[in-house]
């Protein structure tokens, strides 16, 4: 990427607003400094690290713009983390968590709009979370939130993907299985 290239207003999925709002300093300003500090020769978590002590940003914040920071200058692409890429996806549905997530936990269920996907469920908090080893080995995170007595969301990140087109791939998959589950949702609102 081209270092002197106008800098966007929105890095990262964050809006500059949103991050002075959160740190002081918009986009422009902490690309700057960041520049000024070399941190373009520096690994990720260097560049966390520096804006966390030095620039005393709190762990997220530090985060977000050295990820920022990253995808600006090259360093990193969209969807991309340290194991590889991720996608995500949610689903917003008229009935309560808890049936929401009985048709991630129960088999039977999952495969009405899951298909024959193979999955391997390593960990369960009851209408919380979830996190399943996908078929190829790849994790896939799920998230379970009450949005009132009978409307719920779930937000999943499916991680350890090769690459930005495996990411497309995988955020199609589950844009049509959720379209699919929150059909059959809806379909049992009565």
């Amino acid at each position: 990427m081209d270092m002197a290239r106008p800098e966007a207003s929105k890095t990262a999925g964050i809006s500059s607003g949103a991050v002075a709002a959160g740190t002081g300093k918009g986009w422009d300003e902490w690309f700057r400094i960041l520049d000024a500090e070399g941190a373009a020769a520096l690994p990720h978590k260097q560049i966390a690290g520096l804006l966390h002590s030095k620039h005393k940003l709190p762990g997220w914040w530090a985060q977000m713009v050295a990820v920022g920071y990253e995808q600006a200058r090259g360093l990193r692409a969209v969807h991309q983390r340290p194991d590889g890429f991720a996608a995500s996806s949610s689903k917003t549905v008229p009935v309560p968590v808890s049936e929401l997530y009985r048709h991630f936990h129960d088999a039977r269920l999952r495969s009405k709009w899951l298909g024959k996907a193979k999955l391997t469920v390593r960990k369960a908090t009851e209408n919380r979370s979830m996190r399943v080893t996908w078929e190829d080995g790849a994790g896939v995170d799920i998230y379970f939130w009450a949005k009132g007595e009978a409307k719920s969301s779930v937000q999943l990140q499916h991680n350890k993907l090769q690459d930005e087109a495996d990411v497309q791939r995988r955020k199609a998959f589950w844009k049509e299985a959720l379209g699919r589950l929150g059909a059959a949702l809806a379909g049992s609102v009565h």
